[in-house]
């Protein structure tokens, strides 16, 4: 088993955006058992340095949001950076084409982690650019070997046409709670894990919240 293998206990993800180490650690020992993994990005890392990430991975897989978007090399050294500090995964954009992409795969591969594709994002900007090129970026992912796409829980009806694109391979779907997406929804459109942040991390008690969410997927 190498440690990408994201199992599925209970189908949720936290989105971790908080500002400090101290308070990951806090959100995390309320709602660590409810999880399946955490997703870290900019305002974690930015604040507490990447060592965050090999301090939250002994805890729980960590999949680094950094939505990677650059030439091949920078893409390159970015993962490697990230994986070198135990992170189980890397989310990347598709945009900037195959051989950027194929850097991050190639990458993740090497360390025996994941890339996920982003496809489409949550938000209602999206749909101004992402949206038209969606299925393309799902199509580009499957080329390059990722072990799955980001998806919007927001628009489920995405999560459906992607999943006829992608097969098998793993759906996180972003935008449940504060952003409006429900778990239902996103679940019978086809997403594999839920990803939600605000609605956890700001609650008075994450770990209920976190066990709410956890309890819609069964």
């Amino acid at each position: 088993m190498t440690r990408h293998d994201l199992r599925k206990r209970t189908g949720l993800i936290l989105a971790l955006d908080v500002l400090s180490a101290d308070r990951a650690d806090l959100v995390l020992g309320s709602a660590a058992e409810f999880l399946d993994a955490v997703k870290v990005g900019y305002p974690l890392i930015l604040a507490a340095g990447l060592p965050v990430v090999s301090c939250l991975a002994e805890r729980l897989p960590v999949i680094a949001d950094l939505k990677v978007a650059d030439i091949p090399n920078t893409n390159r050294l970015i993962c490697d950076q990230v994986f070198d500090a135990g992170a189980s995964g890397i989310i990347a954009h598709a945009f900037p084409g195959q051989d950027s992409l194929q850097a991050c795969a190639d990458s993740a591969a090497q360390a025996g982690a994941a890339l996920y594709v982003v496809t489409e994002m949550s938000h209602p900007g999206a749909q101004d650019f992402m949206a038209v090129r969606a299925e393309d970026m799902a199509r580009l992912a499957v080329e390059v070997g990722a072990a799955g796409v980001v998806a919007p829980a927001t628009r489920p009806q995405r999560i459906s046409a992607i999943r006829k694109i992608i097969g098998p391979r793993i759906i996180i779907s972003p935008g449940v709670g504060a952003q409006g997406g429900t778990a239902a929804s996103a679940l019978k459109a086809g997403a594999d894990f839920l990803i939600a942040g605000r609605s956890i991390y700001e609650a008075k008690d994450p770990g209920i919240a976190a066990q709410e969410l956890a309890y819609l997927e069964r």
